[in-house]
């Protein structure tokens, strides 16, 4: 696939920082249909801001910890977070730094690829609770033809969605829960898919639009 003009990439990168939208974010209701309706303990990694640790809390019995490396960040996420809201959100490096299980429910979105890949994804199967889920929305390096085909589709469809979210109007500043650092990722699909089945058997490993991909694993019944 021949490769998009400097001209047009210009133009495109200038479009989506004027109408800014989370491509995490949209995945969040996608990944609160893999989790159960109710669930104890949960623990987000890679918090942010805490978007998603909150909507976790609406169905947590036991709490929600999110942890991320970033103490502004951090901060953040307490200040958007109302009183009584059940999460508690730490500065911890996740490499090393989740704290002891077990966890009924994991989520990890947009950063894995930050992370020594199977080290952590064998940490977050130890720290699972029997029959407990961990979603994972990642992101890996395009590859072949197929990640070019998605990637080529995500360019048309984030103008669209950008230009829709915010109906138009150019956007005064980004998003809250885009501001954290980023960097591009090292591993490409089949890397990931390769080493996700080996850490955790039966994973679900799928690519989809908007540079992302996922991976769903329940932790055996005792």
């Amino acid at each position: 696939m021949a490769a998009i003009p400097p001209r047009v990439l210009r133009a495109l990168e200038a479009f989506n920082s004027a109408h800014p939208w989370s491509h995490n974010a949209h995945y969040h209701p996608w990944l609160l249909r893999q989790l159960p309706r109710r669930f104890g303990r949960a623990l987000d990694v890679g918090c942010g801001s805490g978007d998603l640790a909150r909507l976790l809390a609406g169905r947590s019995t036991g709490g929600v910890e999110g942890i991320d490396s970033d103490p502004e960040i951090i901060t953040r996420a307490r200040e958007l977070t109302p009183p009584g809201v059940p999460v508690d959100f730490v500065v911890a490096d996740a490499a090393d730094g989740i704290p002891a299980g077990p966890y009924d429910v994991i989520t990890c979105v947009a950063a894995l690829h930050h992370l020594p890949f199977t080290e952590t994804l064998t940490r977050f199967r130890d720290q699972l609770a029997p029959g407990g889920t961990l979603v994972v929305v990642g992101c890996a390096r395009e590859d072949d033809l197929v990640d070019q085909l998605l990637g080529a589709l995500s360019v048309a469809l984030n103008l669209v969605v950008g230009w829709l979210k915010n109906r138009g109007r150019r956007a005064v500043s980004r998003p809250v829960s885009m501001t954290a650092v980023t960097r591009p990722p090292e591993m490409t699909f089949a890397e990931v898919r390769r080493e996700a089945i080996h850490v955790l058997p039966r994973v679900r490993p799928r690519r989809w639009l908007f540079w992302r991909y996922t991976l769903v694993w329940r932790a055996p019944l005792a």
